[in-house]
């Protein structure tokens, strides 16, 4: 697991969930595609790159779900300027979370009254940007609140790419005895978004800040309006015991024009309301520490798609109403058998269902593809303590995820199939420490996994509706890499309080159809080779300055493999200073303004006249404070 703190966050240009994952091995998280939206893949989750339906990857705000309960992730709710802190399980070590998903989960942790201090903070930059938030919070004996309003605007990067978005994020806790505590929390976000569209190879090397033409002439929007409310409970039952209970319901509004012609057009009016719960029972017993958990998760989507004329008139074509439901159960047993050797070992039990309805309201036609997916997924694991410090881990775990409604509802054989669960087995071994070594300080996370998979499902473009996906099960497929995060702190000199920070972050990625019959050992497309991003930075009491590093290795955007995507190297400079209650900090991203591919849409055999490349950010300056009371 990877841990990412805020006040890390807090010193630099925070826009996504791109930059808060920055440093997180494993994970491919590229922007570009609209102002904050984020294409996220872990391990090879979510390969086919549909920028509609982001899968793979469980999200949690205080163990509770964000991601709807037939899996698919609508990053736009999660606001990284209210979090204290993520907690990032890779792949099948999720299993703490009951996550059933190929890529893992992540937990953003949000900031309470009794962990965070009252704050203003200001973040101007190129291209339009800017952004301020204030945080309030009080405590009085055993209540205590905390609310934080949050508001950014920018033109972005490209033509057609505006952004205006509010939120308002708060909680309140209660220590009804000394037993039992209670958090409530409640959050609204409403945001408004230009979609600039991809672009082709030409237009791209020509001049990558403009939009497609077809998003300005269609005014492609992406506007989002969403409240969640959510409750947790705990009771510590006795030293060793505790319960927790929680649950949250999320109502989103989404107004999505997406694609405009003479002959075609569709704009998405949906509302989806998400329900989702959890129970958590941990026993330490003996050489045992066990945890019980259980989640559930329920989902309606209903509304319908519309030909449109911007700014004019609509017509209702298709009505929507789907249904998804998730129970996922486990059970994980931390077992210190020997001296410095722990087992650790469980089991997870997934329930779920989908139903993907619509109605063609010219003829009265109706696609109801539904499906039923069970699945028992046992893991076992080993780890040995070398040191206080620095441990060794193995693990076998077996892999699930169901498919979306997104992926029902674009079968491509049509008519009421319904996709297979993705499912297969992995197994890694790693070694994490945090080591002193003499007056300096080294860490480690370094993993090596491999995965087998069945049933991967992937969406590719339908060449008879060009921007519309149709989704498939495939044979065979290898899941492999190698993740690593490295750092070091060297003082300079003894009583100097001057020292060298230096970090890393590298990943290798090895995703291949394995003797596919149409694709063969082709490699899969959408993430890259490599990808390493660093930085060294030089500290002094409260200052800090040093350059970043990012390289990123080639990618296909094919399955034939016919079409490469460079890699390409950005180099920045990141500063900042720190005083008693305050900080500023500024950062120069993409000193050289390299023209990159940030990211791309996948297809069967991509062409040189297909826009399929966004571009990623030009050269940008940010600079930010933050005062503290």
């Amino acid at each position: 697991m990877t841990l990412v703190d805020s006040e890390d966050l807090k010193q630099r240009g925070v826009t996504s969930l791109a930059d808060v994952l920055r440093y997180v091995p494993g994970i491919w998280a590229a922007s570009g595609t609209t102002a904050d939206g984020v294409y996220l893949s872990s391990r090879g989750s979510n390969l086919d790159a549909t920028n509609y339906d982001g899968n793979g990857i469980k999200l949690l705000q205080d163990g509770l779900p964000v991601t709807a309960a037939d899996g698919n992730n609508h990053n736009r709710a999660l606001d990284p300027q209210a979090m204290r802190q993520g907690i990032v399980a890779r792949g099948a070590n999720a299993l703490a979370y009951g996550a059933s998903t190929l890529g893992g989960a992540i937990d953003f942790i949000t900031p309470t009254a009794r962990d965070t201090a009252s704050e203003v903070a200001v973040n101007l930059g190129s291209h339009g940007h800017r952004q301020a938030s204030a945080t309030v919070g009080a405590v009085d004996g055993g209540f205590d609140a905390l609310v934080s309003a949050e508001a950014r605007s920018t033109d972005g990067y490209r033509e057609h790419q505006a952004q205006e978005r509010e939120s308002l994020y708060a909680n309140a806790g209660w220590q009804l005895s000394d037993q039992v505590r209670t958090r409530f929390y409640a959050s609204y976000t409403h945001n408004d978004q230009e979609l600039p569209g991809a672009l082709t190879r030409a237009q791209w090397k020509d001049d990558p800040k403009q939009a497609n033409p077809d998003n300005v002439t269609g005014d492609y929007l992406y506007n989002v309006e969403l409240w969640r409310v959510a409750n947790k409970t705990s009771w510590d039952i006795d030293a060793d015991t505790r319960l927790t209970l929680g649950f949250s319901y999320e109502n989103q509004q989404l107004y999505h024009p997406i694609v405009y012609s003479q002959f075609f057009s569709l704009l998405i009016d949906t509302e989806q309301r998400n329900f989702g719960s959890l129970l958590r029972y941990q026993k330490r017993l003996g050489l045992h520490d066990l945890l019980f958990g259980m989640n559930h998760g329920q989902t309606e989507v209903e509304g319908g798609n519309y030909s449109y004329t911007p700014g004019g008139s609509r017509t209702l074509s298709k009505r929507v109403d789907n249904q998804a439901e998730s129970t996922e159960m486990f059970l994980l047993d931390r077992w210190e058998f020997a001296s410095r050797w722990t087992a650790v070992y469980g089991a997870q039990v997934v329930s779920a269902s989908r139903e993907a309805r619509s109605v063609t309201v010219s003829n009265g036609a109706i696609d109801n593809p539904q499906g039923d997916y069970e699945r028992l997924n046992p893991r076992a694991g080993l780890t040995y303590q070398l040191t206080p410090a620095a441990q060794l881990y193995t693990s076998l775990s077996r892999l699930y995820e169901a498919p979306t409604l997104y992926e029902l509802e674009d079968d491509v054989r049509g008519g009421n199939h319904a996709l297979d669960a993705m499912q297969g087995t992995v197994l890694e071994i790693g070694t994490r420490s945090t080591q002193p070594a003499g007056a300096s300080k080294w860490h480690w996370d370094v993993s090596a996994y491999y995965a087998k998979l069945r049933n991967e499902i992937l969406s590719r473009d339908d060449p008879a509706s060009p921007g519309t996906s149709l989704s498939t099960n495939v044979d065979d497929t290898v899941h492999a890499g190698i993740e690593a995060l490295v750092g070091a702190s060297f003082p300079l000199g003894e009583a100097s309080g001057q020292r060298i920070d230096p970090l890393l972050s590298l990943t290798f990625n090895h995703f291949k159809f394995d003797g596919d019959s149409l694709y063969g050992d082709n490699d899969l497309p959408a993430a890259p080779t490599y990808a390493l991003k660093g930085e060294v930075l030089y500290r002094q009491a409260g200052f800090f300055v040093g350059p970043t590093l990012d390289v990123v290795g080639e990618r296909y955007a094919d399955f034939e493999n016919s079409y490469k995507v460079d890699g390409y190297t950005l180099l920045g400079l990141r500063a900042g200073l720190s005083g008693k209650g305050w900080d500023v900090f500024g950062e120069v991203r993409n000193l050289t303004d390299e023209n990159y591919v940030s990211v791309l849409t996948v297809k069967d055999q991509a062409a040189a006249s297909d826009a399929i490349l966004t571009p990623g950010e030009s050269r940008s300056v940010y600079v930010g404070a933050r005062l503290k009371f």
